[in-house]
């Protein structure tokens, strides 16, 4: 199972966009999600560490994968290329 962490903040448009990506991607991948509010310490912090320069923030299994607008394209290609997690 790949692991997402999505950096959000409260009434932004691209954080639903994100959920939505989220949500049609893992139709297909079996995905930990994980989200945090960028305005909190441990959302600030992980941005800090990311390079997260504005919400939203993804990262993939720990990895900083992007910002703002979360291409559906980019995370698939990207989920597809990855080994198969076993449970």
């Amino acid at each position: 199972m790949t692991a997402i962490t999505l950096l959000t903040q409260a009434d932004g448009t691209l954080c639903e966009h994100a959920k939505q990506v989220r949500a049609r991607v893992g139709a297909d991948h079996p995905l930990e999600i994980t989200e945090i509010d960028l305005a909190s310490e441990q959302g600030r912090t992980l941005a800090a560490q990311a390079g997260v320069l504005f919400a939203p923030g993804v990262l993939v299994d720990g990895r900083p994968f992007g910002h703002g607008r979360l291409s559906e394209r980019k995370l698939r290609r990207t989920l597809g290329r990855m080994p198969a997690h076993t449970t």
